[in-house]
């Protein structure tokens, strides 16, 4: 059963949760989340350290046509104050060279 199905048919939390299978905290926050207007199911982004720093990683990768390694982007990085781990570099050249690629395929 839909969690807030549940809610709305017992309305009670605890009666909710017991008939969607989950915990009280949870029908309670899905409900509060819809009684503001809000989508409880939407899934909510959070800002990620190397936000900041993403038009350099794209710009690292199109002057090097995608060839460019991910420890010298984060040294060029670190040298520019950036400090965050060297896995969010990883992740971040990761899809700059995926996006890169996808502009540059062979017709």
């Amino acid at each position: 059963m839909e969690i807030l199905e549940a809610y709305d048919l017992t309305g009670c939390a605890w009666s909710a949760a017991e008939f969607a299978g989950c915990d009280s905290k949870t029908i309670t926050h899905y409900v509060s989340v819809r009684d503001r207007g809000g989508d409880p199911y939407a899934v909510v982004g959070r800002a990620r350290l190397i936000d900041l720093f993403l038009d350099k990683v794209e710009e690292f990768v199109d002057r090097s046509e995608g060839k460019v390694r991910t420890d010298q982007v984060q040294v060029r990085l670190v040298a520019m104050r950036f400090v965050g781990d060297e896995r969010w570099t990883r992740r971040a050249v990761a899809e700059a060279k995926a996006a890169w690629r996808d502009g540059h395929q062979r017709r």
